[in-house]
């Protein structure tokens, strides 16, 4: 569980209401339904309109990495890579089709399964490098979305603001039905502005430092394979290998 996100969000929609409530406001002032339906819906359907099904849907697994990011065990990396490269010393390449077949991870089996087949060490690394870049330009994406709803949030607050602003001008003569108007108004922009600055831009850019640091673990193994398949000791793989940690 990551809880420097979750007191984020919280310390961020903390000081909102708080703030409100020191100047004498009350929390019910900032709750607007209507509000809430124009700025959530309106940049919701905006992101669904430009973003590709699978994309969208991909956004939407990966979100909960910005609370519970999947775990990088960069140390453990390091000692799997070394026990292939022992196995590979001691049986050869074809030893390692065992670990190939058991490996859960899919980018390192499939390097493991290249190393088997007796690929060279330059076709290995073009392979995997394109799978790679693939696989982070994918979690890219997905957290781009959030990065657009971010984009979206405070235009489609102004766009509440204004229909409030309209409907209160439709009913000057009335003048109980001014505040509920007015309200809307302000309360659409502050959504429209907080969504984007408290919540999507900051899941955007969290999102988009989890999907780096699984590249980086991917970099290890395939930088660790290679290693393999050119011979390179274990020792000196395993100290090629530390180089990435923090």
């Amino acid at each position: 569980m990551d809880l420097l996100s979750i007191l984020g969000l919280l310390i961020g929609l903390a000081a909102i209401v708080g703030g409100n409530v020191l100047e004498g406001g009350h929390v019910s002032s900032l709750v607007q339904l209507t509000a809430f339906v124009i700025v959530g819906g309106g940049t919701l359907g905006a992101v669904m309109l430009q973003t590709p099904v699978a994309t969208f849907l991909h956004a939407l697994r990966i979100l909960p990495w910005a609370f519970r990011p999947p775990p990088l065990d960069a140390e453990g990396i390091i000692a799997k890579v070394v026990s292939w490269s022992n196995v590979a010393r001691k049986e050869g390449l074809l030893g390692l089709e065992g670990a190939a077949e058991s490996e859960p991870d899919l980018f390192a089996r499939k390097g493991l399964q290249l190393l088997v087949d007796g690929n060279e060490p330059e076709t290995i690394r073009g392979v995997m490098e394109i799978e790679l870049e693939t696989l982070e330009a994918r979690d890219m994406q997905g957290a781009r979305v959030f990065e657009s709803m971010g984009g979206y949030s405070p235009t489609i607050g102004i766009i509440g603001a204004v229909m409030g602003l309209i409907h209160v001008m439709q009913n000057l003569a009335d003048p109980s039905r001014l505040g509920p108007g007015i309200a809307t108004a302000f309360v659409a922009t502050i959504y429209g502005v907080g969504f984007a600055n408290l919540v999507f831009l900051p899941l955007a850019n969290k999102l988009k430092s989890v999907a780096r640091r699984r590249s980086r673990g991917r970099e290890m193994v395939l930088d660790g394979i290679v290693a393999i398949a050119e011979g390179e000791n274990p020792r000196n793989i395993e100290a090629r290998l530390q180089g990435f940690l923090d």
